[in-house]
């Protein structure tokens, strides 16, 4: 058996393209060959399914695309060990009253398996499965002018034809896998957190290593820590974690704030966010060093993102208001870690960055965990000077020569973070060109919707929308909203093609750079600004005015196609 996972290794180590995953289940419904539908959405996450209950309420015949075996999105492929979600119940949920009204999660934070339950729960309820078709991937797809159709077609060799095409590849649907010098040589266990057998693999009594130390990272080792004999944690950038809070929810606890729900969910819409609280009304030095600190206390106490989320208004713009916030977190993380070296590895006196221009993991144990005895940190940042080298039979070399020892290897290396979802799916313009060159140096949209060069195609949790600053789900409904309304809107006008211009979007780019230059988001590299895979661009790729002025700011433009070159149907004759 040890012979033969070794040998399949390198091919696991290869897929990572979801391409490579593709396979053929049926030949008849939304699996059928030459389809000539309304809508095409691709994606089967919160955004996909979102979008499949709407399109369907208004009649469209639309088809949903999947390269996953399931719904859920991101939560079909993330079901590495400690998977968990950061945004509470019930506001990570749609909208759907027919779901929210009979699903109950356990807890307030669920994990991958309960996230897993509620989507197929939303099959069960809203029949979704007659209309999708899963293992299909996406390779390209190019729009008929003439026509005015897409012509998409994937991996297994079938085409669809389809009026509008809807991208809900999300922003983590491209996984980061770095080129890491001789891994082919390692003989035990490896996989990309994204990409993690859902079976699990043993590690109890094992020497284990995670590369990674983002979300995905410290949960894997929060998790593996009390069970393995050792644990090499490689660490480039202190994650400033908060406290989850996490409990357990009662299906009476929920059924009681069930009648509120509707509120709830609509009240996330109008919080910078997407959550349900706001930051202060106040500034930092507005209030005395004693305020501060009660101030401060009380959101950690109410943990979660409240300390990110909730705390003064100045302190994403202000650097010195800032510290304030980082000075504080410091303080009560660094007393749950006994090590003096790992204490000042993971939470230095020294920020790393400003507090909250990364988004923080929430935690339950990390801390603790990491201050194990059978725990090493290995600080592989630049400053730190021992970078990873190269994979040996036995572990992980690094640049002072000393071989980390592992049997099981987890790459919690992240996504080619918020655009490699859509230029890994073959799109191609009406110039003749391709998404994943014309962003190859920046991405471009309209409003986070749209993308000149290619018309009456939508995307939606993507580039230059709320995105990575908000809630999910919240985030979600906003685009996927005004998604239908424009398809509605189009042909209640009798328009073939909506396209929008390149100077609109030219200012929809300035605009997503002042917001964000305005604040203190642009003083690191992190996912809001582009991520970390070699040779992307330095950017800021998420609308940073906070998701309800996008709302009003979108639904402005439905008035009058501002910004988009329209097109008749009658100009074909």
């Amino acid at each position: 058996m040890a012979a033969a996972a070794t040998q399949e290794l390198p091919e696991r180590i290869i897929k990572t393209e979801l391409s490579q995953y593709a396979r053929r289940r049926d030949t008849t419904g939304p699996y059928a060959d030459n389809l000539d539908i309304d809508v095409l959405i691709v994606g089967a996450g919160f955004s996909g399914i979102y979008l499949l209950y709407e399109m369907r309420k208004q009649g469209y015949n639309t088809v949903l695309y999947d390269a996953g075996t399931g719904y859920g999105g991101t939560w079909r492929w993330n079901c590495y060990p400690g998977a968990r979600v950061d945004s509470p119940v019930p506001i990570y949920q749609l909208a759907i009253p027919e779901v929210y009204n009979t699903f109950s999660f356990t807890t307030n934070y669920p994990d991958w398996r309960e996230l897993q339950a509620y989507f197929d729960h939303c099959d069960k309820v809203c029949n979704l499965s007659k209309d999708t078709a899963f293992e299909t991937v996406v390779t390209s797809a190019e729009f008929d002018q003439q026509a005015g159709k897409w012509t998409a077609k994937t991996a297994d060799g079938r085409t669809c034809k389809t009026r509008f095409l809807i991208v809900a590849a999300g922003f983590a649907a491209k996984r980061y896998v770095p080129d890491y010098k001789s891994i082919e040589k390692f003989k035990g266990v490896v996989h990309h957190s994204s990409f993690w057998p859902p079976e699990d693999v043993d590690v109890k009594g094992k020497k284990v290593a995670v590369i990674g130390t983002g979300a995905s990272g410290v949960q894997i080792a929060q998790e593996w820590g009390p069970q393995v004999e050792h644990m090499t944690v490689f660490q480039r950038t202190p994650n400033l974690a908060l406290p989850m809070g996490k409990r357990p929810m009662s299906k009476e606890e929920q059924d009681g704030l069930r009648p509120y729900y509707p509120e709830m969910l609509n009240l996330r819409e109008r919080c910078f966010a997407g959550f349900t609280y706001d930051f202060s009304e106040h500034d930092t030095f507005d209030h005395t060093p004693e305020e501060r600190e009660a101030f401060f206390e009380a959101l950690w106490k109410q943990a979660g993102f409240a300390l990110w989320l909730g705390g003064y208004k100045d302190y994403l713009f202000d650097m010195k208001a800032n510290r304030e916030a980082y000075n504080f977190w410091a303080k009560k993380q660094r007393q749950r870690i006994k090590n003096p070296a790992k204490r000042d590895l993971l939470c230095p006196l020294e920020p790393p960055h400003a507090f909250g221009v990364k988004r923080p993991c929430l935690e339950q144990n990390y801390y603790e965990v990491l201050d194990q005895d059978n725990v090493d940190i290995v600080d592989i940042s630049e400053k730190g000077g021992n970078q990873i080298v190269e994979f040996t039979e036995n572990g992980i070399k690094t640049a002072d020569s000393k071989v980390h020892e592992a049997d099981v290897v987890a790459l919690a290396t992240g996504f080619d973070i918020t655009t490699g979802g859509m230029t890994s799916m073959g799109l191609k313009s009406i110039n003749g060109t391709y998404l994943k060159d014309e962003w190859k140096s920046s991405a471009n949209t309209y409003l986070g919707t749209t993308i000149s060069g290619y018309p009456n195609m939508f995307h939606i949790y993507g580039p230059h929308g709320p995105t990575l600053l908000s809630n999910g789900p919240s985030a979600v409904e906003i685009q996927g909203r005004w998604i239908r309304d424009a398809i509605n809107k189009i042909n209640k006008e009798g328009l073939k093609s909506i396209n929008a211009t390149p100077e609109a979007t030219k200012a929809w780019k300035q605009r997503i750079n002042d917001l964000s230059n305005a604040t203190l988001l642009p003083t690191t590299r992190s996912t809001y600004m582009g991520g970390s895979v070699p040779g992307k661009a330095f950017e800021q790729v998420n609308y940073a005015g906070g998701v309800d002025k996008y709302r009003s700011e979108i639904r402005e433009v439905l008035k009058d196609w501002r910004g988009f070159k329209t097109e008749p149907i009658q100009s074909a004759a």
